[in-house]
């Protein structure tokens, strides 16, 4: 009878308040979410070689089928017409991204031809729980949906702290966070064979380490490469 009355507030709650507080699954499930992905920086090489398990997998690759304004292409040249096809499409992926995630603590851009999410900790997990938060995984499920719109993709998913006293603790937080997000995409539809996963620690700052710069250099960078 408890379990029922239970059930009951679940629905009931689902329906009043459009859904329930989302947690990371346990721990030790978590290499079934992230069977195929890859423990190692994306680079020219790693994607060169993941390409093929990516396409077996169902993978695409950017193509004239996904370019939306044909004006750009020049007849008869193949290397222009391929580069003009994959700059309109991150530069499309961009802008819907863009627009999608204007919070605090959240900015989107691109360089060349890759598109860059830096997501700081504070506006993507709890304060004080090794966990993602309700806003966090709002802002998630967005990105979830635009990457599953532009899925001729590859994405690194790097997790990042300020500076402590233990290099361990550095990788080992840094490796959490871009984990949970790896984990929250594939539930929800990102294909493990898309993702490189990376723990780097302290490495890299975007601030200074000072109280403010801290909570900045806690973060999760998010870059997008097309799969050519």
């Amino acid at each position: 009878m408890r379990f029922y009355k239970a059930l009951s507030f679940l629905l009931i709650s689902t329906v009043l308040f459009g859904c329930v507080q989302y947690h990371s699954p346990e721990r030790s499930t978590w290499s079934s979410y992230l069977y195929g992905a890859s423990f190692m920086d994306m680079n020219e090489i790693s994607r060169t070689a993941k390409k093929p398990i990516y396409l077996g997998d169902g993978g695409k690759v950017v193509s004239a089928d996904t370019k939306t304004d044909n004006s750009a292409l020049e007849y008869g040249n193949k290397q222009e017409n391929d580069n003009a096809i994959i700059l309109n499409y991150m530069k499309n992926l961009e802008y819907d991204l863009y627009d999608a995630l204007r919070k605090p603590g959240i900015s989107v851009q691109r360089a060349g031809t890759e598109v860059v999410v830096i997501l700081v900790r504070d506006a993507l997990m709890e304060l004080n729980v090794a966990d993602i938060s309700e806003t966090g995984s709002d802002t998630l499920k967005k990105i979830s949906k635009i990457l599953k719109k532009y899925d001729a993709t590859f994405i690194e998913i790097a997790g990042y702290t300020d500076a402590m006293n233990n290099q361990q603790a550095e990788q080992a937080l840094s490796f959490d966070m871009a984990q949970r997000v790896g984990v929250y995409f594939s539930q929800n539809g990102i294909k493990p064979t898309r993702l490189f996963i990376v723990a780097r620690g302290a490495s890299r700052p975007i601030a200074a380490q000072d109280d403010i710069g801290r909570l900045t250099n806690r973060r999760v960078e998010l870059r997008i490469a097309p799969v050519r």
